[in-house]
């Protein structure tokens, strides 16, 4: 199932997996807010789910992110976040 994905996508529900906003995910992948949230729409549509948080346990259920998995330094960065203890 998680090779009907394209990379784009998995990087969109890695990002939303660790608790990333729309807007956050959008700067780290220098994107618009408003192409992240289609590659929203387009996961939860491929997975048949309609909640963040399922598409959240979908993600960690198919590997494309880890409950290990942290936001690198360079993506917080980018995303506006600073040493605030989440991720």
């Amino acid at each position: 199932m998680a090779s009907t994905f394209t990379p784009r996508e998995k990087e969109v529900a890695r990002l939303l997996s660790l608790g990333c906003s729309v807007r956050e995910a959008a700067k780290v992948l220098k994107l618009s807010p408003h192409t992240v949230d289609n590659y929203c729409a387009s996961l939860m549509s491929k997975l048949g789910v309609d909640k963040a948080a399922l598409l959240t346990r979908m993600a960690i259920k198919l590997r494309i992110s880890s409950m290990k998995d942290k936001l690198t330094l360079a993506e917080k960065r980018r995303s506006g976040r600073k040493r605030d203890g989440w991720n």
